[in-house]
């Protein structure tokens, strides 16, 4: 297919996308008709700087913030004095806080916007606070901890009328949206199947006890860490191997980390949503575009190993099932969490690829003249390089990560990435989609891509910045995020338990497992409940 011929279906996508973005444009100066100006919206000008406050600012909130340097950081908040005092000391004329609440309201005057990067189960409870504000809002991915929160946040959103947009950085990425239009084309016929890997978890999984508690250290406000989430003892003993099942160690030494804080809380159900909120948000942001996914029908944790009452499980297996859409047959989406397996089983091989590499290398359409935007600088590429399955290992027992290198396996997908299976070959993505290749490798080289339906992105955080001043909106923004994040969040109940969960988008239920039903929003600690 050339640059200038474009199936049906393609010409159709095209065509909705073209009128979406015309509509969020009609609200920019030179719009049509009767639509007011950004200055009697309230908006600010283009070349007004945004007063951006944070919340979580150790970690990735610390690197979130390196990407809004071009705006003015006024009020940092974190709970943790210890993980904040690099961030407070950079930003050294910003107000600094520990108490999200008490920021919101002495700074409300001074506040366009806010970056929330805390742990998964504070997520819609602070951007809610936000948004009621009148706030624009920055979430890291997954957007939130449960299915309810995601569709609050959304219907939030749409109430509030203020911009927003999720962390998941490639979708802003130009081979993500390149691989959305050669899908749309035809390419690789009907997809069926995506299968997608992470082998990304440096925390513990599969954890069966919890340590003893120990008096919360100096700096740490464990009470509002814990926040929406029901009182427990603080401890610090994630690293005893008595708790630690097949001898996994941590990536970090030293008196600031330990079993919650500041960063194991994600392999823990009740505060985080594993690696599907950490990796599968990004692997499957392609699937979830071109795919037009929308809600599934079941979702089922079809393999586990070594499952825990209280964290996710040591490896595992998920099965989203989707209705057809549109002209779009049924597809099924897999979930792999093979960070700790080196069984070959327990990996995907698409046939007839035995001597493929499967992945491409991060940013490859710059050689095929496509433009370097989107590009995230700073991602580390959590890629595993390996000579097979007896490959070098980390100390959490799975292949090692080599930052940037797509690896050398063949014939089955080890690394971050998805593979979509269409009745017409394969399609690959890597990472969080920013690098894309048709299979096999003979094939992509003499591919010719699609001509562009999709506009192109400045940058994920520049996508958000030209939304809170009036600009079309972020392309994750959270009537986008909200469903995808929903349908994810799915997958973190489902570890649980054994067998297919039924769901029914409409009444956000599972018909067949009242038992499961619990887990889709959260149970509140008393002071802390949301409603809109």
């Amino acid at each position: 297919m050339s640059d200038f011929q474009v199936s049906r279906r393609y010409f159709f996508m095209g065509s909705l996308l073209t009128l979406a973005s015309g509509s969020a444009r009609a609200l920019m100066p030179g719009g049509f008709g009767s639509v007011p100006s950004l200055t009697e919206l309230g908006y600010k000008s283009f070349n007004e700087k945004l007063n951006i406050a944070a919340i979580g600012i150790g970690g990735r909130g610390a690197q979130n913030l390196s990407n809004l340097l071009s705006e003015n950081i006024v009020a940092l908040c974190d709970v943790d004095s210890r993980q904040g005092a690099p961030t407070f000391k950079r930003f050294d004329k910003a107000t600094q806080y520990s108490d999200f609440r008490r920021m919101l309201d002495k700074e409300a005057k001074n506040i366009d916007a806010v970056v929330i990067s805390t742990a998964d189960h504070m997520h819609a409870t602070i951007a809610l606070w936000c948004m009621e504000r009148g706030k624009h809002v920055y979430v890291e991915k997954p957007l939130t901890h449960t299915p309810w929160e995601a569709r609050l946040l959304r219907d939030a959103a749409a109430k509030y009328k203020v911009a927003t947009q999720m962390g998941n950085q490639g979708y802003s990425h130009e081979a993500h949206r390149t691989a959305c239009e050669i899908i749309w084309s035809g390419e690789i016929g009907n997809v069926t199947e995506v299968h997608a890997v992470t082998s990304s978890p440096n925390w513990p999984q599969a954890v069966q006890a919890i340590p003893a508690s120990e008096p919360v250290p100096t700096g740490l406000d464990w009470d509002l860490w814990l926040g929406c989430v029901a009182e427990r003892p603080y401890t610090s003993g994630g690293w005893d191997k008595d708790h630690i099942p097949n001898g996994q160690t941590g990536p970090y030494t030293g008196t600031n980390y330990g079993f919650y804080v500041p960063h194991d809380w994600r392999g823990f159900y009740d505060f985080g949503t594993g690696s599907l909120g950490d990796a599968a948000i990004h692997a499957l942001g392609p699937a979830n575009q071109a795919l037009h996914l929308g809600m599934p029908v079941a979702v089922e944790c079809i393999r586990a190993k070594q499952r825990s009452p209280i964290s996710y499980p040591l490896y595992a297996v998920l099965r989203f099932d989707f209705p057809a859409r549109g002209n779009m047959p049924p597809v099924s989406i897999y979930w792999y969490d093979t960070a700790r397996t080196g069984d070959p089983a327990d990996y995907y091989h698409p046939k007839g690829m035995e001597n493929e590499v499967l992945l491409p290398e991060e940013n490859n359409l710059v050689a095929r003249g496509r433009p370097d935007i989107g590009t995230n600088r700073g991602w580390s590429g959590r890629r595993y390089h390996t000579e097979g399955l007896g490959g070098p290992t980390s100390p959490l027992g799975g292949p090692r990560a080599a930052s940037g290198d797509a690896g050398t396996a063949k014939g089955v997908l080890l690394e971050d990435g998805s593979i979509f299976v269409g009745d017409k070959g394969y399609l690959a993505t890597v990472g969080r989609g920013e690098g894309v290749q048709l299979l096999p490798a003979a094939r992509w080289a003499d591919y010719t891509l699609p001509a562009p339906v999709l506009s192109r992105s400045p940058g994920h955080y520049r996508d958000w910045i030209r939304a809170c001043k009036g600009g079309e909106a972020a392309c994750s923004n959270f009537s986008v995020a909200g469903p995808y994040a929903e349908w994810i969040t799915l997958g973190a109940i489902a570890y649980r338990f054994q067998g297919k969960l039924e769901y029914d988008a409409q009444l956000q239920r599972f018909t067949n497992n009242p038992e499961a039903n619990q887990y889709l929003k959260p149970a509140f600690r008393k002071g802390w409940e949301l409603k809109l």
